[in-house]
């Protein structure tokens, strides 16, 4: 059965989570609805601050403080994990859903061997001894491909390289064989080829288990090798969604096509100037009261309705392939394809 087929095995209905504000509470994501299928990988992109990294955090039980999830649910296989007590929504985390961090160096505690910390995450979910713990350890450091992991088993983090310890928080965070893998932006801070290595890891990983993978970014590269889906994020809401292909060479949404004018291809001719997204992303507790993209919109700009309504998140041309835009259909005739 391809992914398509399958039913999703994470969904994400309508989450809006909220912080306190000076006179409102301030909406950072905003009726967001999304989701993944065994042996899919959904790539969740957008600038910083757009509520991609907030939107699995609430997702999680992993809010900071004073953060809350004001509506929506997350339902893993059937259950709904923010209606869960602690104790039961940790159970979940790491046995049914894992997120592996941006950051492997402060995402390790560097006073504990890897093999410690692996197996900390066994024994808190797994009647395992230290023995078994330790051996299972050493199992899923050879699996992320970390040479000699009988005697790195015993090694602290700093004598890891960054690839390395990112391949450590996925042993981590594969330990417990969950159903869906969060990777946010998991190769930052990396060289090239280390990245293509990550990268391919959770590929071969995803292969293999049919978990379904979450892929938090803003590398658009990377969503062209990796994903099978895409969702667009701006303002903590869902701009375009869809195929690859319908994303990448269909956009429905001005957002999506200042993205992809921004970065080079290949065939840009050298010297050429990029085209830049004018602006800043906008302060989330001083959203525009239409669309949140309105002002730095190339299309938009200036128009009544883009400016004093909220577009719906609706079918562009295909019923899968989703658009929070009042002029997609100019888009489609506007947009080169990138």
């Amino acid at each position: 059965m391809s992914p398509a087929a399958d039913p999703p095995v994470l969904s994400i209905e309508s989450l809006t989570t909220e912080f306190p504000g000076r006179f409102r509470p301030t909406v950072i994501v905003d009726d967001v609805s999304l989701s993944v299928r065994r042996g899919e990988t959904l790539a969740v992109v957008g600038e910083s601050g757009s509520g991609k990294t907030m939107t699995f955090l609430s997702a999680l039980g992993l809010l900071p403080h004073p953060g809350r999830v004001a509506r929506g649910r997350a339902v893993l296989d059937g259950v709904d994990l923010l209606q869960l007590a602690p104790e039961a929504l940790r159970r979940q985390r790491g046995a049914g859903i894992s997120m592996v961090f941006q950051d492997p160096l402060t995402s390790l505690n560097p006073v504990f061997t890897v093999g410690d910390q692996i197996a900390e995450v066994l024994r808190a979910h797994r009647p395992m001894g230290r023995s078994a713990a330790r051996q299972r350890a050493i199992e899923l450091l050879a699996r992320v491909h970390i040479p000699d992991p009988h005697r790195r088993v015993d090694e602290y983090p700093h004598r890891f390289s960054g690839g390395m310890r990112q391949r450590v928080l996925i042993a981590m965070a594969i330990a417990l064989e969950p159903k869906v893998l969060i990777a946010d932006e998991p190769t930052t801070a990396l060289d090239v080829t280390v990245q293509a290595q990550v990268l391919e890891l959770l590929a071969e990983l995803k292969a293999e288990t049919r978990m379904g993978v979450v892929l938090i970014t803003h590398d658009l590269g990377v969503v062209a090798r990796h994903a099978d889906r895409v969702a667009v994020l701006y303002a903590g809401r869902v701009m375009e969604q869809g195929t690859l292909s319908q994303v990448f060479e269909a956009s429905r949404h001005p957002y999506t096509v200042s993205l992809f004018r921004s970065i080079p291809h290949l065939d840009t001719p050298v010297g050429a100037d990029l085209t830049p997204i004018g602006g800043q992303p906008p302060n989330p507790a001083r959203l525009p009261e239409g669309c949140a993209f309105e002002p730095r919109c190339y299309l938009g700009r200036g128009d009544g309705e883009c400016g004093t309504a909220r577009p719906p998140l609706e079918p562009a041309g295909a019923a899968d392939h989703l658009t929070r835009c009042w002029h997609w259909k100019r888009v489609a005739a506007e947009a080169t394809t990138p």
